[in-house]
Formats: C-alpha cells, structure tokens, sequence
C-alpha cells in the first residue's frame, strides 16, 4: 500500500534538506527551529543504501574457531589453523537463504591473525597449514558474494594482540597499510565494521587510535561504504540482545565534543551515550549544537558465542526466536546483524541453516501477502483510512516513511472500527525506514492509522496489513 500523507495545513514549507552530514543548531534557534532543521535531516546515499539493505550477516571466523576461544591470546600458532573443508560458497548461499543482502567478513580479530596474506605481518594464513599457505579467507568470501549477487562488508579489529607495533604511533600506519589491502584487493566493499576494543601493547600502553586517518582510506578507496560503529555512517545500537529501542531515532545530537573532518563532515567519536534508552527525543535535541543522521545497526549472534564452538550446537536461536529479533530491530527503524559461525570445517553448521530456513519461511508467509495490496484508502492531513472489501484477518501492521527525506514521525495509533465505533489497536513512536508491529488476530473492515503527532510534514509510503501463520 503506497501513499504519500502531507500534513501541508499544518507545518512550513521546507527551507533547507541536510543530506548526512552535520546540520548546525544557532545560538537563536528557537524549539520550532530545532525541530523543523532535526525533520529535514536525511541519510546521504551510502546511508540509504545500507538502511534498505535491512539485513546483513556477520562471519566470524578465525584463530578463535580453532581455540575454542573469543577474544583470542597472543602467540597462538599459525599451524592450529586449518579448516578442513572450508566452503566460502556454503557461507554466502546461507546467508541469501536466509534474507540477508550483504556479508561482513571478521578478516582480522583482536588476536591479530589475519584471514587473508597480509604483507604488513607472517601471522596470516600464508604460514598455516590450509591450502598449504596459499590460502585466502577474504578473496573467497569476496568470490562467492560476486557469484551470488551478494555485498560485501569487512570487519578489521583495531586490537591486534600480535603485532609488536601496537600501543605506539606506528601502529596507525600499520593498520592503515593492512585497511588499504583489503580495500583494494577484493572488490566492491559497502560496509566497514570497526569496534572499540582496545588493549595493552607489549609496552604496557593503549593504542591512540587515530579514527580520522582509517577513514580516509576507507573514503578514498571505497567511498560508497558506510563505516559503521566507531564510524560516522552507522551507530551501534548499544546491546548485543538483537532488539532495537521501540523508539528508535535515526537523527541524534552531536557534541561539540566531537571531531570533524574538515570538508567530509566525519566525525569522531561517535556521538552520545550510545546506551542510553533515548537518542532523539524533543528533549535529547532541544540544547544540541548540531544534528546528524545516525542510524543503529543491531547485532546479535545466532548462539550465545561470536565465534563457534561445540557446546553450543544445540543453543541455536530458535526459528521463532529469530522472527522475534527480526521485528525488533529491522521492523524498529534498524538494520539486523546476525552473525552466523563457521565451524572447524569451515562450514555453517546444519543446526544453524535448519533454523535460519524455517526463520525464512515464517518471515515469507507472514509478509509475502500485504492484505492491504489494492486496498482503496482515504486520507487527510493526519490520518489514513483502509477500507477493505469485506472483513479482513490480520495480526501484522508495516509501516514505512520515505525516510531518504527525513524521519518526523514522533507517534501515531492503529484503531479499527466495530459496531461500539473506533477502537484502539496499538501505538507506537518512531517509524523512520520502517516498522512492525504484532498483536493478537483481529478481524475487520475498517482499518486506520492516526498520526498523532509529528516534527514536519510526514510521508508514509507503507501501510500494510499481514497475517502470520498458525503455529503447528
């Protein structure tokens, strides 16, 4: 159901659209002023890429798979590693069936052992026994994306607990060397994941990280990648529960505190109290010198571990557990992260894939039929009416707003009507990309969403109506 609600009576032309970026707040600026300028900030195209992307994979593998471990030790022998039938294809089809569009490869965790044959360090895959040394985890994750039409992402660990350059000045630059070979040599990249672990060096000192020289490797070789968590393109959504806030602003204040690099509009550190319940709220932005788009990206693992290990193939998340997540973060204004684990083999493991496809086929039959497809619909400056032809079932309601223009959605009700007149439904605050929202099996003929309240002129450009399938 596609239709664009203007609330035109009600709220000032747009002056001014703030594409990524920083919008700057005046010394004068009045509340109306604040929140006008926080409705017209939007995503820049490499942002709104990503958002409509909804969900992605994570592939932690490595030195970790081989030690049963998760954040790895120092020294570990290269010899450990050697997976025995790695399937870099096995990987990418998993994630495709399972309704992910993009892959991000860990090519290199905090122990320091890198997945492809790094020039920068010997503690590669070159002096393993895989392949006899001629290996390269990321060159066939790479291969099989391009194969199946799937994007790629890498993550690189600024922790290194092997390199003997960590907690100095050098290290930048050895880490900048190692960002720019895997930039360069595997193709199109549209993600780059950085976290903020951070360790002693074998001098005893925490390496400085310097943020502003990784992104402009990353801006010069692949300036259509977001850089996401200690980036400036996408926040972290401050657990690793796999659950979105149930109001989740894209939009959120910047400290002055903040760098910024000169003429890119990058900034460094990211910005605000990433745990915190509210981001961006009329309150959150009414003192902020300056706003940006910042969207949250949510990260969980399919078992309770980030990295496989034996133990844990029966603590698989459950298919309905999956479908949970999955409305709680992409149907929360979020894009879903799951990480899935190779194991030993090198290889998703079978209890993994079962759950993921019977997760697919509770997701298709659910919203692969919009009850409201067709559906004749009126409307005024703050409602939309579905009129279906006779009663309808439905237990799901989508909504989505044309978010590349802004997200000015602040709350809103579903009510349908029955011989005692309008009844409520369910509420919500944000909607922004989109949002879904459940509830027990209603039956009706009159369906309508009430916004009821809003920063600017709202577009919705979803609102649509499903039923999910009966438990067995």
């Amino acid at each position: 159901m596609v239709i664009l609600l203007l609330f035109s009576a009600f709220f000032p032309k747009a002056q001014e659209q703030r594409h990524g970026g920083i919008t700057m707040i005046g010394a004068g600026d009045d509340k109306a002023t604040i929140l006008h300028k926080a409705a017209h900030v939007s995503p820049s195209p490499r942002q709104a890429r990503w958002q409509e992307l909804e969900f992605t994979v994570f592939f932690h593998f490595g030195m970790n798979t081989f030690t049963d471990r998760e954040w790895g030790i120092k020294g570990t022998s290269p010899a450990l590693f050697n997976p025995t039938a790695l399937d870099a294809e096995q990987w990418v089809k998993t994630a495709k069936m399972a309704g992910a569009r993009l892959v991000i490869m860990v090519a290199k965790h905090h122990d320091g052992f890198c997945l492809w044959p790094s020039k920068s360090t010997d503690y590669t895959v070159k002096n393993s026994p895989w392949k006899g040394g001629k290996g390269d985890v990321v060159a066939e994750v790479a291969a099989a994306c391009r194969k199946q039409g799937m994007k790629l992402g890498i993550y690189l660990s600024p922790w290194d607990m092997n390199s003997s350059l960590y907690g100095t000045e050098a290290y930048n630059e050895f880490f900048r060397n190692q960002l720019t070979e895997l930039l360069s040599g595997y193709g199109p990249v549209e993600e780059v994941w950085f976290d903020g672990a951070c360790g002693e060096g074998p001098n005893g000192v925490r390496q400085v990280y310097d943020w502003l020289r990784y992104y402009r490797v990353v801006r010069k070789l692949q300036p259509q990648a977001v850089i996401a968590v200690m980036g400036p393109d996408v926040r972290w959504v401050g657990t690793e529960s796999g659950y979105g806030r149930e109001a989740e602003w894209s939009v959120v204040p910047v400290p002055e505190t903040c760098l910024r690099e000169p003429g890119s509009g990058d900034v460094f550190p990211p910005p605000g109290d990433l745990m915190a319940a509210d981001l961006g709220s009329r309150e959150k932005i009414g003192n902020a010198r300056g706003l940006m788009w910042y969207p949250s990206e949510v990260d969980v693992s399919i078992r309770p571990g980030w990295f496989y290990h034996h133990d844990q193939d029966t603590a698989v998340k459950r298919p309905e557990e999956l479908v949970d997540i999955y409305c709680s973060s992409v149907g929360r204004n979020s894009v879903l992260l799951l990480n899935l684990p190779p194991d030993q083999r090198g290889l998703i493991h079978e209890n993994d894939v079962a759950a993921l496809q019977k997760m697919r086929s509770i997701l298709d039959a659910t919203f692969g039929n919009d009850l409201a497809k067709n559906v004749p619909a009126l409307r005024n400056d703050s409602m939309i009416l579905l009129k279906p032809n006779g009663k309808v079932t439905f237990d799901r309601v989508m909504l989505q707003e044309n978010f590349r223009q802004g997200q000015r959605v602040e709350s809103f009700v579903i009510e349908y009507l029955d011989d005692a007149g309008w009844k409520e439904l369910a509420r919500g605050t944000t909607i922004g990309y989109k949002r879904i929202l459940r509830f027990q099996p209603m039956r009706a003929n009159q369906i309508r969403l009430r916004i009821t309240s809003a920063r600017d002129v709202p577009e919705i450009t979803h609102f649509g109506l499903y039923k999910a399938p009966q438990e067995p």
